[in-house]
């Protein structure tokens, strides 16, 4: 029993309607707990503000974990004469959240005798904190797990990479520009520069998921009361499998170790990569074939509610839902409900094979 395609629809133009950044999620996390109960669900928001749904009362266990906040920008939510859904969080990740949940209304009797269905739609992904994620992740022993992120419609994502966040700043006192001696801008600098050089130095024959990628995100410096001078920055590195937070952060101090900067790590996140050949994968990719698709496994260099799980549920693990992940965080942020609608056929079919098939 599919749930009817335009219930799903409005599920999803009411979530991308209300605004939900990081933090703030209470409105929306209450209507998704809301409609939950109103679609066969048994479901409640949690002590993080998730919006938590189960159907089912089988042995096994599925966790579907997406997330509900969004970075800012207002664009104003609207359905074009394309059908294509424009707002934010339509893509990133609302869409594939309320795929999970359209899908799981509509799983049938046999699969819900078969296992359990556990959809968390969680609180500050969009934030260093994934505070939904890092709760759920000590509640649920999941035998597979799904996570909401924007993959199209045929394609699944298999790793993430990981993520280190250096502060660099430099306070020194102030001198004439005509004299000898380097500025608090210029030492700051060199210290971008080194950091930049050790990055691209890493990896720099492989394909770019097993590379360090090293972006400046902030820089900045005054000289306030003339007396002392200050600069700063912010740099965020994407990490590859083969090195860890801790790795990157001993690296850096050791290559700044000779300048006088201040430096401080925050983001430590562990780069995933789950195996492709799994009961999960195979159900999914049977469902996509069967709806005229070709199945595509993707690596992701942003990274997502997966690395924080991984570590926790070392079970079979694939990103999930409609969209195009381009548009995250962008002011052309959309999503084409005919795109959302095969999705959610087709994670029906995928969840409904995969708790049926022979063990």
């Amino acid at each position: 029993m599919s749930i009817d395609p335009q219930v799903a629809r409005d599920l999803l133009q009411r979530a991308v309607q209300i605004s939900s950044l990081s933090g703030l999620e209470g409105e929306v996390s209450a209507y998704l707990t809301e409609w939950m109960n109103a679609h066969g669900f048994r479901a409640h928001m949690d002590e993080a503000g998730n919006a938590v749904g189960e159907r089912g009362d089988g042995p096994l266990t599925v966790v579907l974990l997406g997330h509900m906040d969004t970075v800012p920008g207002d664009i104003p939510v609207r359905v074009d004469e394309g059908e294509v859904l424009h707002g934010r969080g339509s893509v990133d990740a609302k869409g594939s959240l309320c795929t999970f949940m359209a899908a799981v209304a509509g799983l049938p009797t046999e699969a819900l005798e078969a296992a359990r269905f556990v959809v968390v739609g969680a609180t500050e992904e969009e934030a260093p904190s994934s505070k939904g994620a890092r709760f759920a992740r000590t509640r649920y022993g999941p035998d597979f797990v799904l996570i909401g992120e924007p993959s199209g419609v045929f394609g699944l994502t298999l790793g993430y990479k990981g993520r280190l966040v250096v502060k660099l700043r430099v306070h020194k006192d102030n001198f004439h520009t005509a004299g000898e001696g380097t500025s608090a801008a210029d030492d700051l600098t060199e210290a971008w520069f080194r950091v930049r050089a050790w990055a691209a130095g890493i990896g720099e024959e492989m394909g770019v998921f097993d590379r360090v990628q090293a972006t400046l995100q902030d820089l900045g410096g005054d000289s306030a009361g003339g007396l002392t001078q200050t600069a700063w920055a912010s740099v965020g590195l994407r990490l590859p499998p083969a090195l860890t937070p801790q790795q990157a952060q001993a690296a850096i101090e050791k290559v700044l170790a000779d300048l006088n900067v201040e430096t401080s790590f925050t983001g430590h996140e562990v780069a995933v990569r789950h195996p492709k050949d799994n009961a999960l994968t195979r159900a999914l990719r049977v469902a996509i074939r069967a709806a005229g698709g070709t199945p595509t496994f993707k690596v992701k260099t942003g990274t997502s509610d997966m690395n924080v799980v991984a570590g926790h549920w070392p079970v079979p693990t694939v990103a999930y839902g409609p969209g195009d992940s381009s548009l995250d965080h962008t002011p052309e942020e959309r999503l084409d409900l005919r795109e959302y609608d095969q999705a959610v056929g087709i994670l029906t079919a995928a969840l409904t094979r995969l708790v049926l098939a022979p063990r």
